[in-house]
């Protein structure tokens, strides 16, 4: 047994007395053949030198340093103890259990090894499969069934709201909003000022001063608004302002010089002379702008409330009979944002074509670009008079209440 000292409780007896000088005589060749069987192999101690002579001398003398083999069976000293036995028995076992932990301590030592390369498999990108074949059969299933049901949660919820999504933007947004016409007034400048530089070129570099002039002609003119409105919101608007009243101002002397050197030359003397005031009835402008999805019903109404204006005014003029000439228009000018076409001129509201038809006469007059503008404006100037607009305002309620009964029929 390698590496076991030697029992000094332990006395052995040879049953050959001659197996020590043989022993003596064969250490030489005994020590070459290192044998095996360690059960007829004893290593005893080295004996002490009591000054006698004899063999030990001579072994003493071939090499002091070399132990004694004795061949033979060893037989226990019966007059021994068992402690012996016990301490063998234990050493025994204490052995044992160092080559036990020897050899766990390197099956665990690989272990180790072999579950770091794997990691470091893993974190390169290859990984093994059967290695995360274990890992999952290992998973707890408790977490995986959360995990799953929390996936099919989460994709019936996203589905629910692409669903709710899909369900909103299916169909055009209804809006119910109830339009008011108001008289003009001072809370509504910016709204006017606002839809007049929409409607054309032509009115914006004049929009604050018609605006004001708007406001002040309270007695002829509409806004459109909402009920219970207090920020001055407009979404439309429709109003005449007498050339001869505001000619003094630079907005209307800036329309008629527009007028006026756009006319033709047949028909400049009798635009002069309506924009003169020397006629039995005055002339105005007629100024109109709206949302560009006003409903038909509400311009309809819009300019019928104009006609009700003028026509209310002339009998309730606070200012006399003068006053009440100025508002009695025969005669009304419309410059109308137009478009070119390729062999035509396409108006950007549908009732200013109407007017048109009806008017004494039309032209077209280009207008000069300004920054950021793709396309030259142009502008027709419609001069009618207040039979063709009571006649345009009569065909324009036919159009409306005819295209609405046939929306409503069908």
């Amino acid at each position: 047994r390698r590496g076991r000292p030697p029992t000094q409780a332990s006395t052995y007896e040879c049953t050959n007395p001659l197996a020590e000088t043989a022993a003596i005589m064969s250490q030489q060749e005994e020590r070459k053949r290192k044998q095996s069987d360690d059960d007829g192999v004893a290593k005893l101690p080295p004996k002490a030198d009591d000054g006698g002579g004899g063999s030990s001398d001579s072994s003493s003398d071939d090499d002091e340093d070399d132990d004694l083999i004795l061949e033979g069976a060893l037989i226990r000293n019966p007059d021994v103890s068992d402690s012996d036995d016990t301490s063998s028995e234990e050493s025994e076992d204490e052995e044992e259990a160092g080559d036990d932990k020897d050899r766990n301590g390197k099956k665990r030592k690989s272990a180790s090894l072999t579950a770091k390369g794997s990691s470091k498999r893993s974190d390169d990108g290859g990984g093994d499969k059967a290695t995360k074949e274990e890992e999952e059969k290992g998973a707890d299933p408790d977490n995986s069934l959360s995990t799953k049901k929390q996936k099919r949660r989460g994709e019936s919820q996203q589905h629910s709201k692409t669903e709710k999504k899909q369900h909103k933007s299916s169909g055009p947004e209804i809006v119910q909003v109830e339009f008011t016409f108001c008289d003009m007034d001072e809370k509504y400048f910016h709204g006017l000022k606002t839809l007049l530089t929409a409607t054309s070129p032509i009115y914006a570099a004049n929009s604050s001063a018609l605006s004001d002039l708007m406001i002040e002609n309270i007695s002829v003119g509409t806004v459109v608004s909402t009920e219970g409105d207090v920020d001055g919101n407009v979404f439309g608007f429709a109003s005449v302002l007498n050339v001869t009243t505001y000619q003094s101002h630079d907005c209307i002397k800036a329309l008629k010089k527009l007028c006026l050197d756009k006319c033709p030359e047949e028909r400049k003397t009798e635009l002069q002379t309506v924009l003169s005031g020397k006629t039995k009835r005055p002339a105005g402008f007629m100024l109109h702008g709206r949302m560009v999805n006003m409903p038909l019903e509400v311009v309809e109404i819009l300019h019928q409330q104009l006609v009700l204006d003028m026509d209310w005014a002339v009998e309730n003029a606070d200012g006399g009979e003068e006053e009440r000439k100025s508002l009695d228009f025969g005669a009304f000018v419309r410059i109308a944002p137009t478009y070119r076409m390729a062999q035509s001129v396409a108006y950007k509201f549908f009732d200013d074509e109407i007017f048109a038809q009806h008017a004494e006469f039309t032209y077209e007059v280009e207008l000069p670009r300004t920054f950021g503008m793709e396309e030259t404006p142009y502008c027709s100037v419609v001069v009618m008079t207040k039979t063709g607009h009571r006649a345009a305002m009569k065909e324009i309620a036919t159009m409306i209440n005819g295209a609405t009964k046939t929306s409503s029929d069908t």
